[in-house]
């Protein structure tokens, strides 16, 4: 397998079950531009709530594709093999926000001594946080030995690590339990330890029946049950609902038994994708998307850049020494293992204590 025989995973954005490969001639660099070899990524449901979000967030304009087409970003790791900007040397290795290909040309505007961030013309106006491509040497959670975890997990946790930490500059709205949907998902597991951690509000994960052992197994909830067990909640108890499932029926168990006392609703996820939509009025607080890269400013803000990047560190630490605990890691190479993660993690079938990094390369 040569460099120069490109590959990319294409996603119909109207019907995310079509989907198809396509060949990717490379491009002749340009001055400032660089070609990263994309070499492994994660894939979780995560990935699928970008789907989701991909035109009211603009997930899709990351990497340009055929009409009708979106390119899915994920977390990975790539590897400078061309470069024509000077501050870049080839070899580097970096971790971002990749497409699901085996490369990607990026335009650094920034170059050093931070990440290298592609000031491309189709990102201006999104999210830095996305842009943003950190050689390992330069990183202050990069270890070798845990690259798979870093793929797996690093992304949700950020996530999660900004929800805890929104949630609790404001007293968690003065709610005493903050309730996770879709509990045996990654995202929620890692939002579940923050709470838990912080031990200013209890953690109660919202699961399947099919899921309820592993998840009360993981020791990150204060309480778990499964979704028709909603009602057996106490709703006099003030209650956050963090929604990682986008169950519209769920949602709407969750608003009704809590009515008044559900003092915030906050949308992240979509492990639930295919469940009907309700867009009647809810009882208590509305709904609101919970977007990271704006609690990301707000803190580097507050704490600065390297502040910012130490608490984030502290935390991602002892998340990840807790995951080894419960996450086994399966790798998958080629187009055909793409192609079967993919479609098993849309359908909801993957097992929650497996986590997929896979490649379009051959495995080496």
């Amino acid at each position: 397998m040569t460099m120069e025989e490109g590959l990319d995973f294409l996603v119909d954005k109207k019907d995310w079950t079509k989907h198809r490969f396509a060949a990717a001639p490379l491009p002749e660099l340009v001055a400032g531009q660089v070609l990263l070899r994309v070499d492994r990524f994660a894939f979780t449901a995560n990935n699928i709530s970008y789907a989701l979000a991909g035109d009211m967030l603009s997930y899709w304009r990351f990497f340009p594709a055929p009409d009708g087409w979106g390119r899915l970003p994920v977390m990975g790791f790539g590897d400078v093999v061309r470069s024509a900007h000077p501050q870049v040397a080839e070899g580097t290795r970096c971790f971002g926000f990749y497409p699901m290909s085996r490369h990607l040309v990026i335009e650094p505007s920034e170059a050093g001594p931070g990440p290298i961030v592609d000031g491309a013309a189709h990102r201006r106006g999104l999210a830095a946080a996305y842009s943003q491509y950190t050689p390992v040497e330069r990183d202050a959670l990069y270890e070798p030995a845990h690259e798979d975890q870093l793929m797996l997990l690093r992304g949700l946790f950020l996530t999660s690590f900004l929800a805890d930490d929104f949630l609790a500059e404001q007293a968690y709205k003065g709610a005493k339990s903050v309730l996770i949907s879709s509990a045996s998902s990654k995202t929620s597991i890692a939002l579940g330890h923050q709470v838990s951690r912080r031990g200013a509000a209890t953690s109660i994960g919202l699961t399947s029946a099919r899921h309820l052992d592993f998840v009360r197994g993981l020791g990150c909830y204060d309480t778990v049950c499964t979704y028709d067990e909603v009602p057996a909640l106490d709703p006099t108890t003030p209650t956050v609902f963090v929604d990682m499932a986008g169950d519209a029926a769920v949602r709407r168990s969750v608003h009704e038994h809590f009515g008044a006392q559900l003092r915030h609703s906050c949308s992240i996820g979509a492990t639930h994708w295919q469940a009907e939509p309700d867009n009647a009025p809810l009882p208590g607080p509305q709904p609101e998307f919970f977007f990271a890269p704006t609690q990301i400013q707000k803190r580097v803000a507050d704490w600065g850049a390297a502040g910012f990047q130490e608490r984030l560190a502290d935390g991602w630490r002892i998340f990840r020494a807790f995951s080894a605990g419960w996450m086994v890691v399966h790798r998958g190479y080629g187009a055909e293992a793409v192609e079967r993660v993919y479609a098993e993690t849309l359908a909801g079938n993957v097992v929650p204590s497996h986590g997929h990094v896979l490649s379009l390369w051959p495995e080496q």
